[in-house]
């Protein structure tokens, strides 16, 4: 079973119809992006979002996944991946967020390339997943901030965000570790940043644990990640 085309093509009309020309050459520039905009704000997508969304209800797993990969793959503005990411999170889905959805989460990270898109793969996807199931997808987590991609690598630091006293901390410095300086990504503006940003999260639930890893990796870490690290204590 396919997509869900009739909601695809809704989404796609509803956004085409909302566009505002001038906003969108100034979003598209900001962001940085390939893809054109259609010149939507948060908010009015979330409206225009909201009554499509309201009642759908796939039929099955599949044709959940297969409406997300179709609004996402075949997107022809960044406003239809921004959709897409809405359907991966939508309340129908809930009972198929498992170690088995890690597939889908990173095809919409490695294929989005940018912070935008990638940070809500990691706080909203991948995060939650990782926290109701710690033991099957630690080892994917490990995997990733140690592997060739670049935004694999920051979803894996930035996935215990919003994980509080939850967090898995040696985890969390297992990130650290594998990204230094020296690393074959340590370098990388989105590394350096999402390092400090997820030490910096975590400095609210455990200042002392984050001064101490601070501590133990010293000058392997960048002037920036630690700057961010320490922005609050």
């Amino acid at each position: 079973m396919g997509a869900d085309e009739a909601l695809v093509a809704q989404v796609r009309s509803a956004l085409a119809a909302a566009g505002e020309p001038g906003r969108a050459a100034g979003q598209q520039a900001y962001m940085r992006s390939a893809m054109p905009f259609h010149g939507i704000t948060a908010p009015e997508l979330r409206g225009l979002l909201r009554p499509l969304l309201r009642a759908w209800a796939p039929a099955n797993r599949r044709t959940w996944e297969a409406t997300v990969r179709e609004l996402w793959d075949g997107a022809t503005h960044r406003e239809e991946r921004y959709a897409a990411l809405t359907l991966a999170q939508h309340r129908s889905a809930r009972g198929w967020q498992d170690p088995d959805v890690l597939p889908l989460h990173r095809h919409l990270a490695v294929t989005g390339a940018w912070w935008d898109l990638v940070d809500t793969v990691a706080t909203r996807l991948v995060g939650p997943v990782l926290l109701t199931y710690r033991d099957a997808v630690t080892p994917v987590m490990d995997d990733w901030a140690t592997g060739e991609d670049l935004w694999l690598r920051r979803v894996a630091i930035l996935s215990q965000l919003k994980h509080r006293e939850a967090t898995d901390t040696a985890l969390l410095e297992r990130c650290v570790a594998a990204n230094l300086q020296d690393s074959p990504f340590g370098g990388e503006f989105f590394v350096r940043k999402a390092l400090g940003w997820a030490l910096r999260e975590h400095a609210r639930t455990d200042p002392a644990w984050v001064l101490a890893v601070l501590a133990r990796h010293g000058d392997g870490l960048s002037g920036l990640t630690r700057r961010e690290a320490a922005k609050h204590l």
